[in-house]
């Protein structure tokens, strides 16, 4: 496990990154603790550890267990039963409210590691879904990262690479399912010779326009409508329809909301995803990561891990 951490976060400088923004981003929630666990973690951890979480977690009224693809139904339920029915039940802890306080303010950070070019990484406290039915936002959310950087032409790439050539790249990404605290994500790498304040400064004027003159009806329809595809063609595979109905069980949505989420994007209006680009893109609920580069030392460049762009 620790050459896992290695190999995933500490030779990596965009993985660091990410890590010290979410530890920063969240204070008391358990999203402050990366899962893998600091390396002092690791370290002083024991083979009883393991097994006492195992014991305490570990039981099939807290699993859902989903299997997808060319099957029968009565066969699958039979060999559950067969294979998992004998497992009995056992007592879960009671888990206590574990709300993240109010942020009280803009929070930034800086991560000393060996890279080529500086970094960026910009946070706002989101809702996630809770009720599939009555939410609102979240669509609206998921559309407006569509806006911001859904392809080429979308407004991030066009202003800060296209244009301006101030970065090489940059994103947008916002999961909507988050068993906690939601996040909107935006994140960039300046161009050589540009430094990460003349990206945020750029990035800061695409959301300003964005809230004062909203978006228009033909923007929104082509983006809704990559959204959209995108959902469905992931429905090709098999391996995703299984991974989505097991999240959306897991996080307590019920995977009847695959269709109703659709639904709920073709929805979403240009006053809907202006209101949410005001409301939860603020100062306030703001958290800025950045990557000030150090010397290589004759190591390769590596590049950022799946992951550091919300929504893995």
């Amino acid at each position: 496990m620790r050459n896992e951490r290695r190999w995933r976060t500490d030779d990596k400088p965009h993985g660091m990154v990410y890590e010290q923004f979410i530890a920063s981003a969240f204070q008391s929630h358990p999203y402050h603790w990366p899962i893998i666990g600091w390396m002092n973690d690791l370290e002083n951890m024991k083979v009883e550890d393991a097994r006492a979480w195992y014991h305490t977690w570990y039981a099939p009224n807290n699993a859902v267990l989903v299997v997808a693809g060319d099957v029968q139904a009565e066969t699958v339920f039979k060999l559950a039963q067969k294979y998992f029915g004998p497992i009995k039940a056992k007592a879960l802890p009671v888990r206590k409210p574990q709300a993240e306080p109010t942020q009280l303010g803009i929070k930034r950070i800086v991560v000393k590691a060996p890279a080529k070019l500086p970094y960026i990484l910009m946070g706002w406290k989101a809702p996630a879904l809770r009720d599939a039915d009555k939410d609102i936002d979240p669509y609206a959310l998921e559309v407006l990262g569509g806006v911001l950087s859904e392809n080429a032409a979308a407004r991030l790439p066009t202003a800060l690479v296209r244009t301006s050539q101030i970065a090489v790249d940059v994103d947008s990404g916002y999961d909507s399912v988050e068993r906690g605290p939601g996040m909107f994500l935006i994140d960039a790498t300046p161009s050589e010779g540009k430094t990460v304040a003349e990206v945020e400064a750029a990035i800061r004027a695409v959301l300003e326009t964005l809230k004062r003159d909203g978006i228009t009806e033909e923007e929104l329809n082509r983006v809704k409508a990559q959204v959209i595809a995108s959902q469905v063609y992931q429905r090709d595979s098999v391996f995703y329809q299984a991974m989505k109905i097991g999240e959306l069980e897991t996080n307590g949505i019920g995977y009847r909301a695959i269709d109703t989420r659709i639904e709920k994007l073709k929805a979403v209006t240009v006053e809907q995803v202006q209101a949410v680009a005001k409301k939860y893109l603020i100062d306030d609920t703001l958290t800025v990561a950045t990557l000030d580069p150090q010397p290589l030392d004759d190591k390769k460049p590596v590049a950022a891990p799946k992951g550091t762009r919300h929504g893995s």
